[in-house]
């Protein structure tokens, strides 16, 4: 049985007739995990998800202190039709749990030498700032924007919305037509490849290259296919969550507590619990035993291997093949509180590097805080002021920075680093910001590892800067131990909300299929 403070939430409801449910533990209350709990429900599993963690969201997370509110994951919400697909198939209504605010403009663009655009979904808007930074560009855009619509109408339903390992599901699924298409839009050119073929103007080259770091990987060795990106933005929009996006995270717990399904904080996992070679339930970090008939990991599957499945870690992943696997990149965070407004900012910003092939060569290749780093920058108080204090803001100040490595420790790097990130947003036109700030928190690398037990403290998993990385992720299955299935950004079909949704989808899918309880 679990410990008192986690106790399980009964149905209420009635099984499916002359069926009796199978019990499915979820190791983590992250997207992944609430999204497979829910269509696992829905298909009629008896679900409990075990979360180690005071909070369900996994990454998706948030901090509050003196009024002020930081999400601490995803900024963005695209492909908000899967989002309203994940509430719907528990029988509740998105607009009934959130508001959807579309961002206009979706992001504000700013380079070392003062130049800046406005990037809008409504195209007029994004046209006339594209005649004056780059008219040479105009009909590039476009025909970029076309050249993404392709690949993902070709891409999407393959890569996407199905476990294209199944290869007799695929096949039911894949259009003749697209099919034909996908030796051509699948390249082996890099996302920089693309983009400088469309663009002669260096502006919107690093602009698109910078697509490619929304799964933690380099425009300079993610697959070209991963142009698909700023097509989904621009077709399906960029929306904010009134409240924040951490309101996701509470709306689905809400749901999946009203459907029956048993969320237990504050309740680590020790071990997967494997007899003859199947997934049997998990033991707690107390010493307790929860028997399952199968078992979903929404933890990073990297992590899964090396610390919870003990008795398989050396068949599957060894040292020495974990120490070649390359991590997608990671974060240096900076949460701001500060006394003052900043009305330069946008809802998104970006502040460019001056030299974007050495900052990645740093973040992949040396392995170093990047000298030169392009600093996003969400102020989420633009746009809704109930995340600060009047009068203030609450900025989110990220860097792409290098997952963990042994050359050096992020407490004694961090200080510095940090007075270097603000130097530069200082030099870019946020002049007092330092002396304006009353909060203020810090999220590292280091930190990502030991809060959401990310693999070197990875955000998205496996980088997607070689091809087998880029489609090959650990797979919703787990090849080695029967009847265990992993969900989140670490698997299939890869990081960000609209895909982490998909891989609970995806494994409720396999599990019903595997168990005959469909």
């Amino acid at each position: 049985m679990l410990p008192p403070m986690a106790m399980v939430c009964s149905t209420g409801e009635p099984e499916r007739k002359g069926m009796s449910a199978r019990r499915v533990i979820i190791v983590g209350a992250g997207l992944g995990g609430l999204a497979a709990a829910l269509h696992l429900r829905a298909r009629g599993f008896q679900v409990t998800v075990l979360e180690k963690n005071p909070t369900v969201g996994g990454k998706l997370n948030r901090i509050v202190a003196d009024g002020f509110s930081f999400d601490t994951g995803a900024s963005l919400v695209t492909l908000p039709d899967i989002l309203r697909a994940t509430f719907a198939v528990a029988g509740a209504r998105l607009e009934e749990h959130l508001t959807l605010q579309p961002l206009d403009p979706i992001c504000r663009y700013r380079w070392p030498d003062g130049a800046q655009l406005d990037l809008s979904s409504d195209v007029s808007k994004t046209v006339a700032q594209l005649r004056c930074l780059a008219p040479q560009d105009e009909a590039a855009f476009f025909r970029f924007l076309s050249y993404g619509a392709e690949l993902y109408t070709a891409t999407a339903p393959v890569f996407l919305f199905n476990d294209f390992r199944d290869w007799r599901n695929l096949w039911r699924q894949l259009d003749r037509r697209l099919l034909r298409q996908l030796p051509r839009l699948v390249t082996l050119q890099t996302v920089a490849d693309r983009t400088a073929k469309f663009f002669t103007s260096p502006y919107l080259r690093q602009l698109f290259n910078r697509y490619a770091t929304y799964n933690g990987s380099s425009p300079y060795r993610a697959q070209a296919t991963f142009c698909l990106i700023p097509y989904v933005e621009f077709a399906f929009g960029a929306w904010y969550v009134v409240g924040g996006l951490y309101r996701i995270a509470e709306s689905l717990l809400h749901v999946a507590q009203a459907q029956g399904i048993g969320i237990h904080t504050n309740t680590p996992v020790a071990e997967i619990v494997v007899a003859d070679g199947q997934a049997r339930g998990v033991r707690l970090a107390d010493g307790h035993v929860l028997p399952a008939d199968v078992v979903v990991s929404n933890a990073d599957p990297l992590y899964t291997y090396a610390k919870l499945l003990p008795g398989v870690r050396r068949r599957a992943y060894s040292d020495e093949r974990l120490a070649r696997i390359e991590p997608s990149c990671s974060g240096f965070i900076l949460l701001l509180g500060t006394a003052r407004k900043f009305d330069a900012l946008a809802h998104h910003n970006i502040f460019f590097s001056s030299d974007y092939p050495a900052e990645f060569a740093d973040i992949f290749d040396r392995l170093l805080p990047p000298a030169d780093p392009t600093i996003y920058v969400c102020a989420t108080s633009r746009t809704d002021p109930t995340q600060a204090p009047p009068g203030s803001e609450n900025l989110f100040v990220m860097v792409n920075a290098p997952a963990v490595c042994d050359a050096y420790d992020w407490d004694d790097v961090a200080p510095n680093y940090r007075n270097h990130v603000m130097a530069r947003l200082e030099a870019a036109g946020l002049t007092g910001l330092a002396e304006s700030i009353v909060f203020e928190d810090r999220l590292t690398p280091k930190r990502f590892a030991t809060w959401f037990n990310a693999h070197r403290g990875a955000i998205y998993g496996l980088s997607s800067n070689n091809l087998h990385n880029a489609f090959w992720r650990p797979p919703i299955r787990a090849r080695e131990v029967r009847n265990l299935y992993f969900v989140g950004g670490g698997t299939h079909p890869g990081g960000g909300i609209p895909l982490v949704l998909l891989s609970g989808k995806i494994a409720a899918a396999a599990i019903a299929a595997d168990t005959g309880q469909i």
